[in-house]
């Protein structure tokens, strides 16, 4: 054996030429891997955020009680204001938008708190076909509603969407390179433009919100056929390797045999060494709460009341151009990572937790962003009522 692979080495060395674009191959199909890869969290982010953001986008119209001729649809493109009093300053409905907000993040924040005791267990693509089912009936419940109670149950169903779809996909990221996470996060604020964005271009341009909402069925099947037929298994220098990674994300397709759980994952983890890591993650989710408390206080709590009468724009339509023009610069904030390079980043890898804690850390941080909304939501409604009140 020595003799043949010093000859195959000689031979290598003489024939370098033609031995080298043996190597090309290989080195192609990693390219196209990260692509694909690169894609297809991108494409999961948008597909998984764009219900949510959708919802908060028609949430001035989901709360109007007047339906426009011709519409089979609960929600009003322009919807005849009703004044919470009729002495107010403000053109108020008679909810604030936080309802729909609250609607949209108190089942995400469920399912985050209780996701990092045992969600780990469940496959991931169960998960996953839950996530695109949810997506899919919020979008059909809210169009076909006649009641804001129904409509706020469809909103319901695109928070479970969301929520669900988010620690899932965060917690995805730990099998694949780390790059990952920040096309992710890229798609994610893309969910926020596009979605926003779509809302408002459609009903200005006459749509109804049914169809608006209804056209919007294509989102979900998006995100299926991205993680099932897109992303591929992660690779082997990476944590867990290809055939763990089919294992634990595929494999529950195609056997009825559970997925075997990687040795250091978050399976095995006690909850003392839970509690141990969520502790440490603390003064990164306490910024982070603050953060979001204070955007979406302003974003669903204030926005509502911002009505200029002198424009030629109604107050619902105000109200969505308010909406995208918030989630554009969501979207520019968060592709910063891979079109707006921040220096010194270098020093967040010291604050990095271990292989062993990574994938329940991923689940366990991402409640700081629920968490901030729904406080948010929360104090919204009462702030609500108050300015409403003034003459």
């Amino acid at each position: 054996m020595g003799g043949c692979a010093g000859s195959q080495r000689r031979l290598s060395d003489s024939e370098g030429e033609e031995t080298a674009p043996d190597s090309r191959p290989s080195l192609l199909d990693s390219q196209g891997a990260h692509w694909k890869n690169a894609t297809g969290f991108w494409l999961l982010g948008l597909c998984n955020n764009f219900s949510y953001v959708v919802m908060l986008s028609a949430a001035h119209d989901i709360l109007s009680h007047q339906r426009a001729s011709g519409n089979q649809s609960h929600v009003d493109p322009d919807p005849a204001p009703i004044p919470h009093n009729n002495s107010s300053r403000f053109d108020c409905n008679s909810v604030s938008t936080a309802a729909v907000l609250l609607a949209d993040i108190l089942p995400t924040l469920v399912i985050k708190l209780l996701a990092p005791l045992g969600l780990h267990l469940l496959p991931y693509s169960p998960r996953v076909l839950v996530s695109g089912v949810c997506a899919a009936g919020s979008f059909i419940l809210v169009a076909f509603s006649h009641s804001v109670g129904t409509s706020l149950c469809g909103v319901v169903l695109a928070s479970i969407s969301s929520g669900l779809g988010e620690v899932t996909f965060l917690s995805l990221t730990s099998f694949y390179p780390r790059a990952v996470i920040s096309w992710w996060s890229s798609g994610t604020g893309g969910a926020g433009l596009l979605g926003a964005l779509s809302y408002l271009g459609l009903t200005q341009a006459g749509l109804s919100p049914q169809h608006t909402l209804l056209s919007m069925l294509g989102i979900p099947a998006l995100l299926l056929a991205s993680y099932f037929f897109l992303l591929t298994f992660p690779e082997p220098q990476d944590p867990g390797g290809e055939e763990e990674a089919e294992r634990a994300a595929r494999q529950p397709l195609i056997s009825s045999e559970a997925p075997e759980s990687k040795p250091d994952t978050s399976s095995n983890l006690s909850l003392q060494e839970k509690w141990t890591v969520f502790k440490g993650l603390l003064w990164h989710i306490i910024p982070l709460v603050l953060v979001y408390f204070a955007e979406y206080f302003i974003n669903q709590g204030l926005f509502e009341l911002l009505f200029f009468r002198n424009s030629s724009l109604s107050h619902a339509q105000q109200y969505r151009w308010y909406q995208m023009l918030y989630q554009a610069g969501v979207f520019a904030s968060r592709s910063s990572l891979r079109c707006c390079h921040i220096r010194f980043t270098w020093a967040l890898a010291l604050l990095q937790t271990t292989d062993k804690h990574r994938e329940f850390a991923m689940a366990a941080a991402c409640i700081s962003d629920t968490l901030g909304i729904s406080l948010s939501g929360i104090l919204a409604l009462p702030l609500h009522d108050f300015l409403c009140h003034l003459s």
